[in-house]
C-alpha cells in the first residue's frame, strides 16, 4: 500500500475526508495511475497514526479521499533516538540519513567535529539541510514511518554535547572504548519513552579532547566490537541494535 504525508489541516475527522495536495497529486494520478476506490495510507508526520483512506475524486490540483479508519498502533519506536553525526565526506550523509530513517531514528543532527574534512558555511549548510530533509521524507514514505524525522542544520561539537547532556541515554561509540559486556548491558536496559543520544564520529574518528569532553558531560563511551567501522556503518549498527531492543510486538 502506498503511503503519503500530509499536513494535519488536510485530515478532517469531523467529516471523514482527507485532501491530498502538492506534488503527491501528480504522483498518484500520473505515475501510480491510481483510480477512485483504491486505498492509500496517510500520516500527518506528527502523531504517529496511520490514516487509511479510499480515493474518491481525482481533481486537477487535489485528490479527495474518504477516511476509512485510523490505525492507532503506529510503527514508531517507543523511545526517541537523536543521531549526532559527524559530517562525512561526499554523499555518505545521504546514505546515513536514508538508512537510519528506515531503522527508526527520530532526529539527525549533523555535527562539525575537529577531524571533519567537510566544512560548511551557513549558506551551504542550509542548502545541504534542505536536500537532506527531502531524503528523510522520501525514506519515511518508503518505510511507512508515522513521522518524518527532522534533519537539522549543522551545529558544533560543543553545542551537541551541551544539548545531549540532559537526555536519559547518551552513547558515544569509540574505537578506544573497551568491554563489549558493558555495551550489551546498556543496550539491553534501554528505557522506553526516553530520549537517546547517539554520537558518531567522522572518517577520522573523535579527537581525544572531544571524547574527553563528551565523557565529562556524562556521555558514555561504548565499543561496537573489535573491528573498526566506517562512519556510515557505525550509526546503522547502533540504530539496528536499538531497534532490536526497543521494537514492540
Amino acid at each position: 500500500m502506498y503511503h503519503f504525508f500530509v499536513e494535519p489541516s488536510q485530515i478532517h475527522t469531523n467529516d471523514n475526508t482527507v485532501i491530498i495536495l502538492g506534488s503527491d497529486v501528480n504522483h498518484i494520478k500520473n505515475v501510480l495511475r491510481m483510480k477512485p476506490g483504491e486505498e492509500i495510507a496517510v500520516s500527518n508526520g506528527g502523531d504517529g497514526r496511520e490514516y487509511r483512506c479510499g480515493i474518491k475524486e481525482l481533481n486537477e490540483e487535489s485528490i479527495l479521499c474518504e477516511l476509512r479508519f485510523i490505525k492507532e498502533d503506529g510503527v514508531e519506536l517507543p523511545s526517541r533516538v537523536h543521531l549526532y553525526q559527524g559530517l562525512p565526506k561526499a554523499d555518505k550523509m545521504e546514505f546515513i540519513i536514508q538508512k537510519t530513517v528506515e531503522l527508526g531514528v527520530t532526529e539527525i543532527i549533523p555535527v562539525a567535529m575537529k577531524r571533519c574534512v567537510v566544512k560548511l558555511d551557513d549558506k551551504k549548510g542550509r542548502q545541504k539541510t534542505e536536500r537532506w530533509q527531502a531524503i528523510a521524507e522520501a525514506a519515511a514514505k518508503q518505510s511507512k514511518r508515522g513521522i518524518i524525522p527532522v534533519v537539522r542544520e549543522p551545529i558544533s561539537f560543543a553545542e551537541a554535547v551541551k544539548e545531549a547532556s540532559n537526555m536519559e541515554v547518551k552513547l558515544l561509540p569509540y574505537e578506544l572504548a573497551e568491554g563489549m559486556g558493558a555495551t550489551k548491558k546498556i543496550l539491553e536496559n534501554l528505557p522506553k519513552g526516553a530520549d537517546i543520544a547517539v554520537f558518531i564520529g567522522p572518517e577520522g574518528g573523535f579527537a581525544p579532547e572531544e571524547a574527553e569532553a563528551a565523557k565529562a558531560a556524562g556521555i558514555e563511551p561504548v565499543t561496537l566490537g573489535k573491528r573498526i567501522l566506517r562512519t556510515e556503518t557505525a550509526g546503522l549498527t547502533v540504530m539496528a541494535w536499538i531497534m532490536y531492543q526497543l521494537e514492540e510486538e
